[in-house]
């Protein structure tokens, strides 16, 4: 069985995840945003801090 297929069969099981993001100083879910802004969270560079010993 597929990953696709496997959701569609367990989609009633599901919760809806809702993301949110930090624009300006406070959270927002990203669900809320228009078009543009939608596009510009896409094409935003995400990074991992490396953690190490100071």
């Amino acid at each position: 069985m597929t990953n696709q297929e496997l959701l569609e069969k367990n989609s009633q099981k599901r919760t809806k995840c809702i993301i949110y993001t930090r624009v300006m100083g406070y959270h927002r879910p990203i669900e809320s945003f228009n078009i543009g802004k939608k596009g510009e969270h896409k094409q935003r560079v995400k990074f991992t801090e490396s953690k190490t010993n100071l």
